[in-house]
């Protein structure tokens, strides 16, 4: 990207951040607008989340398992849709429409939980917790892709944990309106806040990308908001028949398995111990918020940092490596404090280290996969990971392993991850010496 006629290197905010991160002039005005995008996408959901985890409660927690195979159910039936958008319109346009999607969705629910009572609004809720999981993989998803597909693999390296510092204030700040106003509102208005939140966030979309396309044009490049093309079913059999996107896919199925064992811990515990339905939805945001208030300082200062140090292979380790730590500590003092800081410290690693680092490795596919096969791992593979670690959970709880049994299961499944990570940061780097990115460089 050329430097900007406005003089990005004098500017207040250039040098600002300068102290907390490596930004050249000329990224300055797409860093803040990414920036800006996703914390109104994550401010979006986190308005949400603690709503949706209080329906999943009171909805029994027994019934979880059975909400997450309607969440994959969903997320199989919305890839193929998305897919024919990415194929036939262009960039903006199919981010826009996704999200837009979403906001209507909002709005029908809003007025769902204000008409029903009782039994059916049980419903009501079981149905909004498999569609707000849908929402939050594939808004999230669509963001992600959108910066694979703008930054390059140094500037994603550099820049990515900062962008993802965004997200994370956006989570305080949706998890505090909804900790401050539920009690006074109401859970159903704060989806029109969220909505409002989501339409910010297509703004913010579509700044950045007629800035990407004012400096390609300036550089005599083609536009690439044109429509990618390619068939609907392609992310699919990408994912599955390429090595490197397949080992992605292994990746996350193998965070995901283990997520969800600390997932229902904590869904057990809260359901036993607090009892009022808004004092369970300020609990759920309180714990959002300390999560997000862990994860702020490392992306904003330290995330660039550690990767630039350690390299993509050794720091897609850390969060398995942590996890097999934390298990061992869980197994051996199976208590409900060891429970709430691993699952916090582990949600705030992901946030802060191995999900900026995760979206590096899609900066060395082709456009085509950034957004359809990422949809398909983001979604689908998410949420099968969901299945295994939810009905093998339930397993073991029959089998009478317990939180402990549990625990030493999840310590070798973490070495596992723990191999497959260093594999796929190794894999990356070759491919990233062996041919030239597809994005527009801005560095």
């Amino acid at each position: 990207m050329p430097p900007s006629p406005a003089g990005d290197s004098d500017s207040l905010t250039y040098r600002l951040l300068r102290y907390a991160i490596d930004v050249r002039p000329d990224e300055v005005r797409a860093l803040v607008w990414s920036w800006l995008y996703f914390a109104a996408i994550l401010s979006a959901y986190y308005v949400i989340r603690p709503i949706r985890d209080e329906m999943g409660v009171a909805g029994g927690v027994n019934n979880l398992p059975w909400l997450f195979t309607g969440t994959l159910v969903g997320m199989m039936i919305c890839n193929p849709p998305f897919a024919a958008l990415v194929a036939r319109l262009p960039r903006i346009r199919f981010v826009s429409a996704a999200y837009r999607f979403f906001m209507a969705n909002l709005l029908i629910f809003f007025l769902l939980l204000n008409a029903t009572t009782g039994g059916q609004n049980i419903w009501v809720g079981r149905v909004f917790f498999i569609w707000s999981a849908v929402f939050n993989l594939f808004v999230v998803s669509v963001f992600w892709g959108f910066m694979a597909d703008v930054f390059s693999r140094d500037q994603g390296k550099r820049l990515f944990g900062f962008i993802a510092a965004g997200g994370t204030l956006g989570g305080i700040l949706g998890s505090a309106l909804t900790d401050s106003l539920v009690r006074i509102s109401g859970s159903a208005a704060l989806l029109l806040v969220s909505a409002a939140l989501l339409e910010a966030a297509v703004f913010s979309a579509g700044r950045l990308a007629r800035l990407f396309e004012s400096l390609r044009a300036q550089r005599a490049l083609p536009a690439q908001e044109q429509p990618i093309g390619g068939g609907v079913l392609t992310g699919i059999s990408h994912a599955l028949k390429s090595p490197y996107l397949l080992n992605i896919s292994v990746y996350m199925l193998l965070f995901t398995i283990l997520s969800t064992f600390l997932y229902f811990q904590q869904a057990d515990i809260v359901s036993r111990s607090v009892t009022d339905r808004a004092a369970r939805t300020s609990f759920f945001a309180r714990v959002d918020l300390l999560v997000n208030v862990l994860t702020l300082g490392v992306q904003a200062f330290l995330t660039g940092r550690i990767v630039h140090a350690l390299g993509v292979a050794l720091t897609l380790t850390l969060l398995p490596a942590m996890s097999a730590l934390g298990f061992l500590t869980l197994g051996l003092l199976p208590t409900v404090a060891v429970i709430v800081w691993f699952q916090a410290l582990r949600r705030a690693g992901n946030f802060a280290v191995a999900r900026p680092t995760r979206e590096i490795l899609y900066t060395v596919v082709p456009r085509e996969d950034k957004y359809k096969a990422k949809s398909f791992i983001d979604t689908v593979v998410y949420r099968a990971g969901d299945q295994v670690g939810a009905w093998s959970y339930g397993l073991m709880g029959i089998a009478g392993m317990g939180i402990v049994g549990t625990a030493f299961v999840a310590v070798p499944i973490s070495f596992v991850w723990l191999f497959n990570g260093w594999w796929l940061g190794r894999r990356q780097e070759q491919l990233a010496g062996a041919a030239p990115a597809t994005s527009l460089r801005t560095a």
